[in-house]
């Protein structure tokens, strides 16, 4: 996306479709808070693994103007190991039963694996945010078709544990792209409705800094597909290279790119840290309108 003094990008308005509920996304853009039940995750492992403490921390994020809450219970940090299906269930279900009871919440489930996915729904989430692009469990396709679930398609190159390993692209932004493409269209193929199907270019997973600014820098061609599209940076790695920081000192780095998604007109930010990327959206959503 390069824009040229005083030209406006156009803000496409459309309709997520995430079982009985329509998410409303393009006037400005959504903000999801990040909830990590897990002791290892890359900046709030640990803080939030005891259920009520998890369920304060997304009311909080909630409170302070969150759209969405997505809750997971696996570690997709570079190098992170596999946690099984059981202590998945029992870290993410009870959180989401417990905010979706204590503020009737749109939660979001983080997982690869469709028993998780289907516990998470029956606890009352209704999105599935799968960094696999339903490739890992060929069950979540299905799933996701009979429950009428958003569901958040994933570029990815490898697996967390492997992902990092030398990552190589002749043209990382086309590769990425066309991959999504392939994913949404796979699971159309198999039922699942387009109205359902998010996109995420995986800033962060299997990519160098380069290729991460790059896919930034041409967010517009993924805005541009006729899915909505999700976008993390929080506190990621790329910023502390970018700016020489530890993760507790990026949060500066990773509103920079929250301001640059809302430009670009990315329909979700996915983020840690809710309250000031909340103001980041406000601002450039008003300035975008009196533009």
């Amino acid at each position: 996306m390069r824009l040229e003094a005083g030209e406006r990008t156009t803000r496409r308005i459309g309709v997520w479709r995430c079982r009985d509920q329509r998410i409303e996304y393009g006037a400005r853009s959504l903000v999801m808070g990040i909830v990590n039940v897990t002791p290892d995750s890359f900046f709030d492992g640990n803080r939030y693994v005891r259920h009520q403490s998890a369920i304060d921390h997304a009311c909080r994020m909630l409170e302070a103007g969150a759209d969405l809450i997505d809750v997971g219970g696996e570690s997709t940090r570079p190098g992170a190991e596999r946690v099984s299906v059981e202590q998945q269930i029992e870290r993410v279900a009870p959180v989401i039963e417990g905010v979706r009871t204590r503020m009737g919440a749109l939660l979001s489930v983080d997982t690869t694996r469709a028993e998780v996915a289907r516990a998470a729904l029956d606890a009352g989430a209704v999105i599935i945010n799968d960094i696999s692009a339903c490739r890992e469990d060929p069950a979540m396709v299905g799933l996701a078709q009979r429950a009428g679930a958003g569901l958040v398609l994933m570029h990815m190159r490898g697996t967390p544990l492997t992902m990092q390993l030398d990552p190589v692209y002749a043209d990382v932004v086309s590769e990425v792209l066309e991959f999504l493409k392939a994913a949404g269209q796979r699971v159309i193929d198999q039922g699942v409705e387009p109205s359902q199907i998010c996109i995420d270019p995986g800033i962060g997973f299997g990519k160098t800094v380069e290729h991460n600014l790059l896919l930034l820098r041409d967010l517009r061609r993924f805005v541009d597909t006729p899915f909505p599209v999700l976008l993390g940076t929080s506190r990621k790695s790329f910023l502390g290279r970018v700016l020489g920081r530890e993760v507790e000192d990026r949060l500066w780095g990773s509103l920079a790119t929250a301001a640059w998604a809302a430009q670009a007109g990315v329909a979700v930010i996915r983020v840690h840290d809710v309250p000031q990327t909340v103001d980041v959206v406000r601002v450039m959503s008003s300035i975008q309108r009196e533009s």
